[in-house]
């Protein structure tokens, strides 16, 4: 697959714009304008400024050219990395990236296509565990198809951390499920204790140079608080500078509202002060649902893109859903609503809204939770799905149809994950950047602020 920017160039000449001028406008530097003339890949916040510039959208100014017999697709502002051999020259200032629980590897793709400006600073793969055994062969397939080995398939409470090879960085999106800070607190550490503390253990035998934690937004009030401040500071007592931030990700760019906390810590004894990426820089994005499943339309035969059996009961019921609503804010007849008592759900039978980036897509759930389509009634496919996750067509989910919905739901939004490791070289780099202030701060630990 190759990156070309011929309609960029046809562009400028239909708007008589010279391409010193478009540099000059746009404020690309004269690296990334080499890189343009080359059909090379830019940076996100390159290809931003360009259509903020021009008021257009990505699809105007680039596309790709590649052999295959269907077309990866360009939504939204992410192609996927070309496959890694195990001759690979590694980049000069290359951080070798550990994961726990990996999942399918959204944190991963994220990682190994950010790239910057300054040459030789890079993020590669050097090993992953996760306990499902498709999500593995997702990951295996995907991101490092010529060392499978380097995947560990185990539950990380049966590993033996210690063993795992050195590494430069650490991501870890740790299960919070049982978290608790009452009563006798038991395996804290232990074999089944809260599972962010293997990433903690990580920190203390490892000592990477950096680490990314990520986890819902609803942790930050789990146990009343006690819980998030247990977990910040231990990672605080890791010997790391932490910089917690709950991210908005259709803010950066992405089709879908999602809301996650994410940590990034920076080892004490490194001169280095990460700052949250703004965004300001994202806002002429189009991350509304249609333009994520229409742009370009996605091929008959792509993979996972098998439609979901409706029963007709549910098929009539949608007819009578209109784009944005619900089972319970619809105007539906009396033999089609639902029988429910007590609260009523806004995420079941919900249509999305073309318009609009679509609602959190999630990993579980039954009847009238698989999101809905805005002009068609019918379920989402997985392929659909992932276009919200901003995966690209080319990346093939290993598994059954329930596992890689599980799995596509699970996973952090290859984009959203892109954008904040692209700021994490950035610091390392010595590049500055548009930011904003960390907004998650704790009452009596102001030195866990940002």
């Amino acid at each position: 697959m190759n990156v070309t920017y011929k309609k960029l160039w046809r562009l400028l000449i239909d708007r008589n714009i010279s391409r010193k001028s478009f540099q000059r406008l746009s404020g690309v530097s004269s690296v990334s304008m080499a890189k343009l003339i080359r059909n090379e890949n830019v940076t996100t916040d390159v290809l931003v400024k360009i259509c903020a510039m021009l008021h257009c959208n990505l699809s105007d100014i680039m596309e790709m050219e590649e052999k295959s017999e269907w077309k990866v697709s360009l939504t939204p502002l992410l192609s996927f990395a070309e496959k890694k051999t195990k001759n690979e020259v590694i980049p000069e200032h290359c951080f070798m990236l550990g994961e726990l629980f990996c999942g399918p590897g959204g944190l991963a793709l994220g990682a190994m296509t950010a790239s910057i400006d300054v040459p030789g600073y890079a993020i590669r793969h050097k090993w992953a565990t996760d306990y499902d055994r498709s999500t593995c062969d997702t990951y295996r397939r995907n991101i490092c198809p010529d060392n499978g080995d380097s995947v560990i398939c185990e539950d990380v409470r049966k590993l033996d951390l210690d063993k795992l090879p050195p590494i430069d960085a650490l991501a870890f999106g740790f299960p919070c499920n049982d978290f608790s800070v009452v009563g006798e607190q038991k395996g804290f550490c232990g074999t089944y204790g809260p599972l962010y503390s293997y990433g903690v253990r990580v920190l203390r035998s490892h000592h990477p140079k950096w680490f990314l934690a990520e986890n819902v937004g609803g942790l930050k009030f789990a146990n009343e608080g006690k819980a998030f401040e247990k977990i910040l500071m231990d990672l605080l007592e890791s010997g790391y500078r932490i910089y917690p931030h709950l991210y908005k990700f259709e803010e950066y760019g992405v089709p879908q509202t999602r809301h996650r906390i994410i940590i990034v810590g920076i080892r004490n004894d490194l001169p280095y002060e990460y700052q949250v990426p703004s965004p300001t820089v994202y806002s002429n994005c189009n991350n509304t649902s249609r333009f994520a499943l229409e742009n370009p339309p996605i091929p008959p035969d792509a993979p996972n893109a098998e439609l979901t059996r409706q029963d007709p009961r549910v098929v009539a019921r949608l007819q009578y859903i209109k784009p944005g609503e619900n089972a319970f804010t619809a105007k539906l007849p009396p033999e089609l609503k639902l029988n429910v008592r007590g609260a009523k759900i806004s995420q079941i039978y919900k249509r999305l809204d073309p318009d609009k980036p679509a609602y959190t897509v999630t990993g579980s759930g039954g009847g009238g939770t698989h999101i809905y389509h805005y002009s068609e009634p019918r379920a989402l496919t997985n392929r659909e799905r992932a276009r919200l996750q901003t995966f690209p067509d080319n990346f093939i989910f290993c598994g059954s149809k329930e596992n890689v919905r599980k799995q596509i739901g699970m996973a952090v939004p290859c984009l959203g994950a892109k954008i904040i490791f692209e700021a994490i070289l950035k610091t390392f780099a010595g590049i500055s950047y548009e930011s904003v202030p960390c907004n998650i701060n704790l009452k009596n630990h102001e030195d866990l602020s940002c």
